[in-house]
């Protein structure tokens, strides 16, 4: 990698823990829900600071989740340019909002962060990404349902653009997170049990 031991291990650790910020929770309770956890889906993400606290909340929710993981990514460039270092960053503060230390490890589906995090390694990949979930979404009123196809094709462009090899992979492990992470809502998708947009959930 051609960076000390030390100095990957901050940037790896770091990235972990600003991807553990929790956004979504802090912004939810400042729209006056005391824990985004205990309604809606009990997702710590947009989607679901979306439905419980509106337009405005969701919105922001997302923004500061995408904003954490491309921090992330590009302090990471800026330190260890052209080295594995900056994928493996971007999986890092993925995987903090999955599992973030300050919400018991009980956090978001990485959507968002995964987005932000990728956009500046692989900026065509991620607007494909992000094109393929707006369709999808678009199309079947499911968010997660978007999310996981948006996921997929952004590691899908990744190799299919020929970035670079860590690139891709550490794409591929993120994506395949994503998909972990939705499994119940594909489960309630085949059920027809899963909420679609701009219908409240009971």
């Amino acid at each position: 990698m051609g960076q000390s031991a030390p100095l990957a291990v901050a940037m790896l650790s770091g990235a972990y823990l600003v991807g553990s910020i929790p956004f979504s929770y802090l912004v939810a309770r400042r729209w006056g829900i005391a824990d985004v956890r205990s309604v809606g889906s009990g997702n710590v993400g947009a989607t679901n600071v979306l439905r419980a606290a509106g337009r405005t909340a969701g919105a922001l929710a997302l923004l500061l989740d995408a904003l954490k993981g491309a921090t992330a990514s590009l302090v990471a460039m800026s330190l260890a340019p052209g080295s594995v270092l900056p994928p493996l960053v971007a999986a890092m503060a993925v995987l903090g909002h999955m599992y973030p230390v300050w919400l018991g490890f009980r956090g978001g589906k990485g959507v968002a962060t995964g987005v932000g995090a990728f956009l500046p390694l692989a900026p065509a990949a991620a607007a494909g990404g992000l094109l393929a979930f707006g369709l999808a979404a678009g199309l079947s009123r499911y968010a997660s349902l978007g999310s996981v196809v948006g996921a997929v094709t952004l590691a899908a462009l990744t190799f299919a653009f020929a970035a670079p090899p860590s690139v891709s992979w550490c794409a591929a492990v993120m994506a395949g997170l994503i998909v972990w992470k939705h499994r119940a809502n594909l489960r309630r998708i085949f059920d027809r049990t899963e909420s679609r947009l701009g219908v409240q959930r009971q």
